[in-house]
């Protein structure tokens, strides 16, 4: 007579079966950075230091995005028009968010000013957490900006944080990477050069 299996035991098949399929979903998009990129829509993609940045083959437009600055003012992409944004969305749960975290402050902190700016936007359900957090790990120039509801993802076409896109002085996507990154490398600095000068022409 053959034992019928414990829910317990299901369970844990069911959720081993979940976190398979998880897997081959995530390596089948994760150095995408985008589950709707369609065949072509890329024209290169760069190694940014253990991560792969895609060049979109021109500009493309951003729906709305909007979010919180610390006082609690709305802010929208459109009030940063005029300078090169490299705009990352991370949450403090996030393990490879807060990996890469102290890369985007010290590239802030390098380039950050009237022509360029790291815009970090959480997306904790308690935007309190982001204080501490930045205090713990010697954050300095990156400000706190927020989207607790967490529709950024959704709004940017993102699957997984942390995801960053570079944006130029128009407000046009350039490219975008999913996954933590080098971000304070010379290979980025480069590529923001290229995006300033191209925006000058």
């Amino acid at each position: 007579m053959v034992k019928k299996k414990s829910s317990k035991t299901l369970f844990t098949t069911a959720a081993l079966l979940g976190v398979i399929a998880g897997a081959v979903v995530g390596s089948r998009y994760y150095g995408l950075g985008v589950a709707t990129l369609k065949e072509g829509e890329a024209s290169m993609t760069r190694n940014i230091g253990g991560q792969q940045f895609l060049r979109w083959k021109s500009p493309r437009e951003l729906p709305m995005l909007s979010f919180e600055d610390e006082a609690g003012k709305m802010l929208t992409l459109a009030d940063f028009r005029g300078r090169t944004v490299l705009l990352n969305i991370w949450a403090t749960w996030c393990p490879p968010c807060r990996e890469e975290m102290p890369s985007l402050d010290r590239l802030n902190a390098k380039r950050g000013g009237s022509a360029f700016e790291v815009l970090a936007v959480s997306i904790d359900g308690d935007p309190a957490a982001v204080r501490p957090f930045y205090r713990e790990t010697g954050i300095k120039t990156l400000q706190e900006y927020f989207d607790p509801k967490g529709r950024s993802l959704a709004v940017l076409g993102a699957f997984a944080v942390p995801v960053t896109l570079l944006i130029d002085k128009n407000g046009l996507e350039v490219g975008r990477a999913i996954g933590p990154a080098e971000w304070d490398s010379q290979t980025v600095e480069s590529l923001i050069d290229e995006v300033q000068v191209s925006g000058e022409k």
